[in-house]
């Protein structure tokens, strides 16, 4: 970790508390702001929690007189450029990355072209529809096994995996079906495994074991059960952290990322690495990802949302 020299709480002023929303992961940025506010508060600093789900963001942000903005909403509407365009317009300076690069982020399947042509691992993909079979996409990414996703959401809302053309017709309309922009990639039995970047900083490795009750890490494992498992650091070998580590920040930087986020991966059978998604707003609650990376790092939680609002001065 670089030396942190975080301002007093008087010098940030008056504080928005961006969260809850309307996306399907309303629920979980309800707790990631509230924990992100008491965070705040316990630094001293003059916070104010504004629900955009509820409200009119932009006459509430032109009359709260902020100074700042911390972002704390996930998925649509938080995390694809909107809210940071809101702020730009109104000259309020916020946490995270900018509009364009959230907009490129929210797209898995773009985020995973400019990852491509940057030469950074990638498992293979492609977009969807209705009328496809499951024969013509398994044969598409070589795989008679697939997950079938939305590429707008997080979270692992609406992922499936699928064998089958009756599996592919369920995982569709689970995905959001024809409104929606859905993917699919190669199932891939392996590890999972997230980095937290934090300025210029990548905090250590997790390592994510969903208990035998769930297919993958899907959205109960991640927000729900009290059974999942994170090891951190990840028992990996410390040349693969490395490699592992670079790859992240380049993956964070090659969509234009900065302030902090979070960039996943699956590592296969083999040891081979591969990209999945990159996080732009992560969460924040007692079962994320971010607070465990940086207590492994020497970061309480407190110290944590200061840096990261400290990003904005």
């Amino acid at each position: 970790m670089s030396q942190l020299l975080l301002p007093q709480a008087s010098a940030f002023g008056k504080v928005v508390v961006l969260y809850g929303g309307t996306s399907a992961e309303r629920e979980v940025s309800l707790n990631s702001g509230k924990a992100v506010y008491d965070g705040l508060l316990a630094y001293g600093i003059d916070a104010h929690l504004l629900d955009t789900g509820k409200e009119d963001v932009i006459s509430a942000l032109r009359d709260g007189d902020y100074a700042r903005a911390f972002i704390v909403l996930h998925g649509r509407g938080g995390e694809d450029g909107e809210i940071q365009s809101i702020l730009h317009y109104l000259k309020i300076p916020f946490t995270g990355s900018d509009m364009a690069s959230c907009a490129i982020a929210m797209d898995k399947l773009v985020t995973k072209s400019v990852w491509r042509d940057a030469g950074l691992p990638v498992l293979p993909d492609m977009q969807v529809y209705a009328d496809d079979s499951y024969e013509s996409i398994a044969q598409e990414l070589r795989s008679a096994c697939f997950v079938v996703k939305p590429a707008l959401e997080g979270s692992s809302v609406g992922v499936s995996r699928v064998s089958n053309q009756q599996e592919f017709a369920a995982a569709f309309i689970a995905a959001g079906g024809a409104g929606e922009k859905i993917m699919a990639e190669p199932w891939i039995d392996g590890r999972e495994l997230t980095y937290t970047v934090l300025g210029e900083d990548v905090l250590p490795s997790i390592e994510i074991i969903a208990s035998g009750s769930h297919v993958f890490y899907d959205y109960e494992a991640k927000y729900l059960a009290d059974d999942t498992r994170y090891l951190c650091p990840a028992p990996i070998e410390a040349a693969l952290d490395g490699a592992l580590r670079e790859d992240a920040l380049a993956a964070f930087l090659a969509v234009g990322g900065s302030g902090w986020g979070r960039v996943d991966y699956l590592l296969d059978e083999q040891g081979y690495a591969s990209l999945l998604e990159v996080n732009m707003v992560p969460g924040m609650t007692s079962h994320s990802l971010v607070p465990l990376a940086a207590k492994e790092a020497g970061l309480d939680f407190t110290t944590l949302v200061v840096a990261i609002l400290a990003q904005t001065m």
